[in-house]
């Protein structure tokens, strides 16, 4: 039984500060697209473009169809506000599960009695309960406490074991609690030390799974047999820098899934036997494995490749040992793949640079898929949004830097146009293709937009990963400079009109860019970005555990690195900013407190440089509102427009 959380380290690190296999960092440079004579496209509003809804299924570890196969268990923002729906598999409308107008609730599954396991914070701070949705629409929290953190972690195939992880006894433990799904009654089975992260259940309920990070670079999974002493065996025994985690439990319980880089530079996927202790190579290929899962039975086998920052999956039916072919698909990513119990139906997600995720269901005899969602708004013209295209360029020391870039329509030498560089979350994260209301409605407006990976990326091997390990703010910040450059050389590019933005340590880097290259951007824009590292290393909430000593590994202790991290802040070199800035925050924030960009803004105001500042007092690390979403896009192109765009006929936001 897959879990509803099954991270890599990177991945873990990547999550501090918001947002995976790649090619060998040293491949030869991608060109632009050369340029075209192409009309501008239609302008649309950040209103419309967030006015697409955003749909999710249930995860793979519950239950996803409803006990009479009916219906799907999605999540959506279809009010303005994540809430659960029931999307009826033969077509129709969502039907409400929940109707929450403030703190934004997520589905977990189904019971087989059809109530519904949820999930939900309160105004973004993390603090997640689970409750059950009675069948009379109320929620009963299974997980009450002041600042207790719950997850849910899956369901047991015959429906009466709900298992959630919980820190309600220890702050910097998670525990797995086992509640029977008839009475709601709940006991812990397994007490963890604070070292671990339980990461998967097998479906016979014997084993578990869990993750261990020892630094960035290095990490073991352990199993503990539930109906032994609880203790944690280690089965990942290695020498020197290998990072294991979980992917899953084999379908008859009998082997566990690991994902490795101890045979080269991305994640693969192994199983180790849990009687002999073989391991034996499951799933090789040539980028990071991103998950292994199987059907309730076993028979059809879903994986996943990150290839070069785009998702390619494939479902084994692994009796005739062929993928299953669908048809009636749009060009775009398969994701989150769910079976119906009786393995007649899937049902999966599919989304493209063009086109959010969408719900479909394929009869997996014929492969045939039909259509539940459409989550592009209407009133936009998907032949007017960009395709993005894959480039990479010259960073310090011949190093190629890969990067998602969005041209916009009507770009050319005799039409050059405003660019920024974008730099994801992390450290650690990763940019790549698919649907983002942000960057297309930045494309929209005539903006082009360079999603840099920069070095320290996952999704790029092992060593690219690790090129930034406690060097950050260095050669990984000149990169997303050498970004601004390259941009400058296209002849489609106007070169005085470059700016940087990013989110959570993007928006860490942003003022960075600001800070320590003062004149190599127009302007910046910083989403909830980190400007005093240290003392956000120092505030790092209590249930990080384990995964706080891995952090302090790649980016240093604070305890001993202090003074580097405050030679790499940009609030202690604040005087040195002389470009406009705009900093956007969310006051509930737990990873990137507030506090940060409020003395940032005090600081550069100081200097007399044009600051702006929107702060969302319902919001934490990342908006989940509409209303907050679209202020925000309304912000950021508004900052642009006066501070970056130069043409006097620039077309003004709507």
């Amino acid at each position: 039984m897959r879990s509803f959380r099954t991270l890599t380290v990177p991945v873990l690190l990547a999550g501090l500060l918001v947002a995976c296999g790649g090619q060998d960092a040293a491949t030869t440079t991608t060109a632009a697209p050369a340029a075209e004579a192409e009309a501008p496209a239609t302008r649309y509003t950040a209103a419309q473009f967030f006015d697409t809804t955003s749909y999710s299924i249930a995860p793979g570890s519950g239950l996803s169809f409803s006990p009479d196969g009916k219906s799907l268990l999605i999540s959506s923002d279809l009010s303005g506000v994540f809430n659960v729906y029931a999307l009826p598999v033969d077509g129709g409308d969502p039907v409400a599960l929940t109707a929450s107008t403030d703190n934004a609730v997520f589905a977990g599954s189904y019971l087989p009695d059809g109530r519904v396991v949820v999930a939900s914070d309160q105004g973004g701070n993390e603090l997640t309960h689970i409750y059950i949705r009675e069948a009379d629409g109320t929620l009963r929290d299974l997980t009450p406490g002041e600042n207790v953190k719950a997850s849910f972690f899956g369901l047991s195939p015959d429906g009466k074991t709900l298992w959630v992880t919980s820190n309600a006894r220890d702050a910097k433990a998670f525990d797995v609690l086992a509640f029977d799904t008839s009475t709601l009654q709940g006991k812990t089975i397994f007490r963890n030390s604070g070292e671990f992260y339980p990461a998967a259940v097998s479906r016979d309920g014997r084993w578990l799974a869990l993750d261990k990070p020892n630094t960035s670079a290095d990490s073991d999974v352990y199993v503990v047999d539930l109906q032994g002493d609880g203790t944690p065996n280690l089965v990942t025994e290695h020498t020197g820098n290998v990072s294991y985690s979980v992917y899953d439990f084999t379908p008859d319980s009998r082997g566990v899934v690991l994902s490795t880089n101890e045979h080269g530079e991305f994640g693969q996927a192994w199983i180790h036997d849990l009687e002999s202790g073989q391991k034996s190579p499951l799933l090789q290929a040539d980028w990071d494995v991103m998950y292994v899962t199987w059907s309730p039975s076993g028979r059809y086998r879903v994986s996943a490749i990150n290839a070069d920052a785009k998702t390619e999956l494939t479902l084994l039916d692994t009796q005739g040992g062929q993928p299953v072919a669908f048809s009636g698909l749009p060009d775009g990513d398969i994701g989150g793949v769910r079976f119906s119990p009786d393995e007649r139906r899937v049902a999966f997600t599919v989304a493209s640079d063009t086109s959010p995720s969408d719900v479909f269901v394929a009869d997996l005899a014929d492969g045939k898929a039909r259509r539940l969602t459409h989550a592009l708004n209407k009133a936009i013209d998907e032949s007017q949004l960009v395709e993005a295209s894959i480039v990479r360029y010259a960073g310090e020391g011949g190093v190629q830097v890969p990067a998602v870039l969005y041209k916009p329509k009507g770009a050319s030498a005799a039409n050059p146009v405003p660019a920024v560089v974008f730099v994801h979350g992390g450290p650690g994260g990763q940019s790549r293709r698919g649907y983002s209301a942000m960057m297309q409605h930045l494309a929209n407006h005539g903006y082009a937009v360079l999603a840099a990976n920069n070095r320290g990326s996952s999704g790029y091997g092992k060593t690219f990963f690790h090129m930034d390990d406690k060097a950050h703010g260095e050669a990984d910040l000149r990169d997303i400079v050498a970004g601004g450059d390259w941009l400058r050389e296209q002849d489609w590019v106007a070169s005085d009109q470059v700016a940087v933005m990013g989110g959570s340590y993007g928006g860490f880097m942003t003022a960075a860019a600001l800070a320590f290259h003062p004149e190599a951007f127009e302007a910046g824009i910083n989403i909830f970005g980190v400007t005093n590292w240290v003392r956000t290393l120092e505030s790092i909430p209590a249930w990080w555990g384990a995964q706080r000593d891995a952090l302090y590994d790649e980016m240093g202790d604070p305890a001993t690195d202090a003074e580097r991290h405050r030679r790499i802040s940009p609030l202690f070199h604040a005087g040195n900013i002389v470009r406009p800035m705009l900093v956007v925050q969310g006051a509930n924030d737990p990873r990137v407190l507030q506090i940060e960009s409020d003395e940032l803004v005090a600081a550069v105001r100081a200097n007399e440089v044009p600051v702006e500042y929107v702060l969302f007092p319902d919001e934490g690390h990342g908006f989940l509102k509409r209303e907050n979403r679209i202020t925000a896009q309304e912000s950021y192109l508004k900052f642009l427009d006066a501070h970056v765009r130069k043409a006097k006929d620039a077309p003004t936001a709507q």
